[in-house]
């Protein structure tokens, strides 16, 4: 049967499933790299933090504002979180929890929630919160207004530049944040003339934080000399020499609710240049200089949730000497190269005007008005690149707001949201190739198996673990922020179904070996924890809420929420096929399998909506616009909703998205984008995302605007452009599945889908026209276009290829 026939002849492939193409017949199948430029650019400096532009290494972060008197680095280190390691599960939970089940079951949900906050929240009730190392400024001496000023980040080499005339010469800025050496690495030279500056530091402070107007940015008047004064020093900081062209800046954390200060950090500055120093404990001055570099080193004593005890001196003098040891040149180039082996594997491109000559900030104002596809593109690349920034094998995950914070006082405490935020920070890892960006979650769930133990135990009188809807580096796993909010069990369940997903993408056998002890436990609670629905419907979770979302009755805590079932659900089967393959735990694993098939069913309810709750709630509830969209759970991260198996709860989906609305938060926008993109609607897809990286939604250095700036919101909405040109779920690569009629033309190379499978794919005039496959040798895909299901196998190098003939809208394979 021909694949791929839409009805007549647009696109036929003939015998896919026969034999592996000749060589001579994939000759005109496109190779994989750029034809344009990947980099944000502007013609003037940042004025304010979210316009600076963002480099990391994973570890280390700092954000560039290429100013012109006075140029600023904010530092940003991992782990550089407040309090110490601490315990803050409740001991009144366990008794308490009859009651609460109780109450619920009575269905007086006020009075649970109120029981429950006085008994089973966390003390203390809020988490450690994510801060700042403080800011590094340069301020240069004999500095006026430039010409021909520009500032940009290459997202292919990971540098910020800023370059501009002074009249007496050119002047250029270079700067990254190297993962092989661990510095933050910042040049200054000068074609002609000579420079100077004095260095300062400011130790971590507040900082403001809110929804800036950028409505009318250009035609504002730039400061060229705009500086920032240094405050007065916390007494807990101290500043010193520490050997040649070296300055040592050492301090502490803060203490945050009641929890002490445990660690200490160590900033080390090292200057090297062909200029005069001056060093002292209060001034690091250059000058006659026609270059200078700073290697900056930063770490603090953690080392791990429980461990506090490292030695953040000896860890920067270390890195910064070994740095200082190789000249700028080849610590730039083996920047580049460790960048590039993760960045370049993946490519996209759309056919149409090239608007890189504009602006960046000028894009953003302008892309609500105009259709400009290179925007969409940047924002994807821009995404990966700020993942490969923020979470790097051996590092913290990127938290609420990545690696990037201002202050020690940032939104939410810039933790780790597992109600939905931390998991989208990942989706896009595997699809768009950056499957080694993920082991910091992982190892992130192995320690909450740890602290969760014993929160289940404690909380829950339960085996395995749990953990809520936040954690934070000391992976605190009780419920937080009240019983309204925090009172979800199904934060760490969510946590397995993401690395699950991941291993699926790759199948690397070394990854499940962590994983299945992970999912094992999870898996372990809620067979103790499951009960059964009065009604009689099923297993359910109680207490537990639908995240955020209040229902009609005065209350959000509840049993068995539509997401709670459907998280479960997908555990149990992830744990299930998990100890099938590593051969282990049979007599649970049939547990488990028998414990899943009593679990509630999701239900449509009478306005033709999936249910949020086990009952009919939804028209009643409060905010029928809310941000979160948890009981679409099941169409996407999951796909026990698709087109293919259960059409109706995919309708029933449509019907509670356009319920809820297009347009909300930045992360609630894009976990949209991904809902319509699986229902198959890209148009509809489309007109979101245009909000996403609009001046509404995109900050001028296109963070992602909640407001303000959390960076889930940059990396669903990527994985949204993703899912319109490709997904792979149930046993299937699905090709062009959401395909807007703006993007008639393009190609999307290097994008991973599930079954170790490398997919490459090119389009025209909204049509097919070539595909490239790589994975296991001799394997067969299924492979599915406009509805239509083919298997082909790829060769013995595990390839396969097709590609348009000269016939119009004709393949061959």
């Amino acid at each position: 049967m021909p694949i791929f026939d839409d009805l007549s002849r647009r696109v036929l492939l003939a015998g896919m499933g026969a034999l592996p193409l000749a060589s001579g017949a994939v000759a005109n199948i496109p190779a994989g790299g750029r034809s344009k430029p990947c980099r944000l650019w502007y013609q003037r400096p940042a004025s304010i933090w979210e316009e600076a532009l963002p480099l990391g290494n994973g570890r280390l972060g700092a954000m560039v504002f290429g100013r012109v008197g006075q140029e600023r680095l904010q530092l940003n280190e991992d782990t550089m979180w407040a309090g110490g390691p601490y315990t803050p599960d409740s001991p009144d939970a366990l008794s308490a929890l009859p009651e609460v089940r109780r109450l619920i079951a009575q269905r007086r949900y006020k009075e649970a929630e109120v029981l429950a906050g006085d008994t089973m929240m966390a003390r203390p009730m809020w988490q450690m919160p994510y801060g700042t190392l403080g800011d590094i400024f340069l301020t240069f001496d004999g500095a006026k207004a430039p010409s021909a000023y520009r500032r940009e980040l290459d997202l292919e080499t990971a540098i910020a530049t800023t370059s501009y005339d002074t009249g007496a010469g050119q002047v250029r800025h270079e700067s990254f944040a190297s993962a092989p050496d661990q510095v933050i690495a910042w040049r200054i030279e000068a074609s002609s003339g000579r420079i100077g500056f004095d260095l300062g530091y400011r130790g971590p402070r507040e900082a403001e934080y809110g929804n800036p107007d950028f409505s009318n940015v250009a035609g504002d008047a730039i400061d060229w000399m705009q500086r920032e004064e240094m405050g007065l020093r916390p007494d807990d900081i101290v500043i010193r020499e520490d050997g040649p062209g070296a300055w040592l800046i050492t301090g502490r954390n803060k203490a945050a609710n009641n929890v002490p200060s445990a660690l200490t950090f160590a900033i080390r500055v090292r200057l090297l240049t062909d200029g005069i120093v001056t060093l002292s404990d209060t001034v690091l001055s250059v000058g006659n200089a026609r270059w200078a570099t700073l290697l900056i080193t930063a770490a603090t004593s953690y080392i791990n949730y429980r461990d506090t005890s490292g030695d953040p001196v000896a860890i920067v003098r270390s890195r910064s000497e070994k740095a200082a040891r190789k000249s700028f040149a080849l610590l730039r180039r083996d920047h580049i190269k460790d960048h590039r082996a993760l960045f370049g594997a993946f490519s996209f491109e759309l056919e149409g005007e090239d608007r890189d000559g504009t602006p960046t900030d000028t894009r953003i104002s302008q892309s609500a008005a105009a259709d400009d596809r290179g925007l969409a593109e940047l924002y994807l690349q821009y995404a990966r690149y700020l993942l490969i920034s923020s979470s790097r094998p051996g590092t913290q995950p990127a938290n609420l707001q990545g690696l990037w914070n201002a202050g020690t006082n940032p939104p939410w405490g810039s933790k780790y949201t597992i109600n939905i935020n931390t998991e989208m920070n990942y989706w896009l890892a595997e699809p768009a190739g950056l499957g080694a960006c993920v082991e910091p979650l992982l190892r992130m769930a192995e320690e909450l198996s740890v602290t969760g133990a014993g929160t289940a135990r404690t909380m829950y009188g339960a085996r395995g673990w749990v953990t809520h809807h936040n954690t934070d580096i000391w992976r605190a796993a009780a419920p937080v922020d009240g019983a309204f909010y925090g009172l979800w069990p199904c934060g760490g369940a969510w946590l397995c179904n993401t690395l699950w997903d991941q291993y699926e993408y790759r199948l690397d056998p070394a990854m499940l070996a962590r994983l299945y002890p992970v999912m094992r436990g999870a898996s372990l609670f809620f067979l103790d924890t499951l009960v059964d629905d009065p009604a009689g419907r099923g297993l359910v979770t109680s207490p537990s809420l639908s995240p955020e979302n209040g229902h009609p009755f005065g209350s959000s805590i509840c049993a068995g929420p539509a997401m709670d079932r459907q998280i479960v659900r997908d555990l149990f089967r992830h744990t299930v096929i998990a100890a099938g393959r590593l051969g282990v735990d049979a007599d649970l694993a049939r547990q488990i399998s028998e414990t899943g098939k009593r679990i509630a069913p999701d239900q449509i309810g009478q306005g033709g909506q999936v249910q949020e709750w086990l009952d009919d709630w939804d028209a009643q509830a409060p905010e029928q616009n809310h941000r979160h969209i948890s009981h679409l759970y099941g169409l996407f991260p999951s796909a026990q909703f698709n087109l293919r198996d259960t059409p109706a709860f995919v309708k029933a989906s449509e019907v509670s998205l356009k319920q809820r609305g297009d347009l909300s938060t930045g992360w609630a926008t894009a976990w949209r984008i991904c809902c319509w993109a699986r229902i198959g609607d890209g148009d509809h897809a489309h007109a979101i995302l245009k909000s996403l990286i609009g001046p509404d939604r995109a900050y001028p250095n296109l963070f992602d605007a909640h407001p303000p700036f959390q960076i889930d919101g940059n990396f669903g909405g990527a994985m949204g452009i993703i899912e319109m040109i490709l997904q792979s779920w149930g046993g299937e690569v699905i090709l062009l599945p959401a395909l807007p009629a703006a993007w008639p033309s393009g190609r999307m190379s290097g994008i991973r889908a599930r079954g170790n499978i490398t997919a490459s794919i090119g389009w025209t005039n909204g049509a097919l026209s070539w595909l490239a496959l790589q994975g296991p040798p001799s394997s067969e895909v299924a492979i599915r276009y406009r509805g239509k299901l083919q298997q082909v196998r790829l060769d013995g190098r595990g390839r396969y290829r097709m590609t348009a003939d000269t016939r119009p809208g004709a393949l061959t394979g």
